[in-house]
């Protein structure tokens, strides 16, 4: 019988998600499929009722559900009750599992690149959560948080070691890491906008990591291409999450080179 998994989410867009996971299934002779299936927030808490019926397999999370769904689980793993988020559902001992694989999608792309003392993360919503404690689990000794909406900011900072910084003073601080989570460059309306002031200089010898990933290469990175600074892309973040999320409900290892030319030739 096909396994059956689902990315969730409302509205969903366009998502890679399905893209990878049913390339892996193929690639492992996996019988199973992946689709998006929108459900609107007030569909969701019957949806999981479908979802352990029928039963389906395993769940891909995205807004607006990553919280929302916490309480509609049997289990949280200690990233997502850390986070506060879950972007993926696994089944274990039937029981609904939620984990937060965002935060491998984080770690896996900075390994090797540090050792770091101190990172900016700009933001303070749900990636931004993933980041932070992402960055804890890399014993980054030193977080600041800066984001336009200062009580977030705080927010965030109050819950997961990391110190809050006003937006206007976020190109004062000195550090080797800096990561985008806001949408500023994602293609569309914000695709020419930056986090990063214009008229503020990028430490050349940052690390620059940005969450947004289409288009591969946004302002904010190509300023810090500019300023000769090291850059990751959103897309290693989105692969890694992925990777993660596959190996979780599979058990099985996708080859990273493999699936990111998969990516890259479905965003040219």
């Amino acid at each position: 019988m096909t396994a059956r998994y689902a990315v969730i989410g409302h509205p969903l867009g366009h998502s890679l998600s399905p893209l990878l996971h049913n390339w892996g299934f193929r690639e492992c002779g996996i019988d199973a499929r992946y689709e998006a299936m929108p459900v609107t927030p007030a569909e969701l808490s019957a949806f999981l009722v479908r979802a352990r019926v029928e039963p389906l397999a395993g769940l891909s999370v995205t807004i607006p559900h990553k919280q929302t769904i916490m309480g509609l689980l049997d289990e949280l793993t200690f990233a997502a009750s850390s986070v506060g988020a879950v972007n993926t559902v696994f089944w274990q001992d039937n029981r609904l599992w939620g984990e937060n694989t965002d935060v491998a999608g984080v770690k896996e792309p900075l390994r090797g690149l540090g050792p770091f003392h101190s990172a900016l993360v700009l933001g303070a919503g749900g990636a931004a959560r993933a980041v932070v404690f992402a960055l804890m689990e890399l014993k980054v000794p030193q977080i600041f948080v800066a984001a336009r909406d200062q009580n977030k900011a705080a927010a965030l900072a109050a819950t997961l070691t990391a110190k809050p910084l006003a937006w206007e003073d976020r190109a004062t601080v000195q550090t080797r890491l800096i990561v985008n989570t806001t949408p500023l460059g994602m293609l569309g309306e914000r695709q020419d906008m930056s986090p990063w002031p214009n008229d503020a200089p990028l430490p050349p010898a940052a690390t620059v990591f940005d969450v947004v990933y289409n288009p591969l290469t946004t302002r904010f990175l190509a300023q810090a291409q500019a300023a000769g600074c090291h850059t990751v892309s959103g897309l290693e973040m989105f692969l890694h999450q992925g990777l993660a999320q596959f190996r979780l409900w599979t058990g099985q290892d996708l080859d990273p080179d493999k699936v990111r030319d998969v990516l890259r030739q479905a965003l040219a």
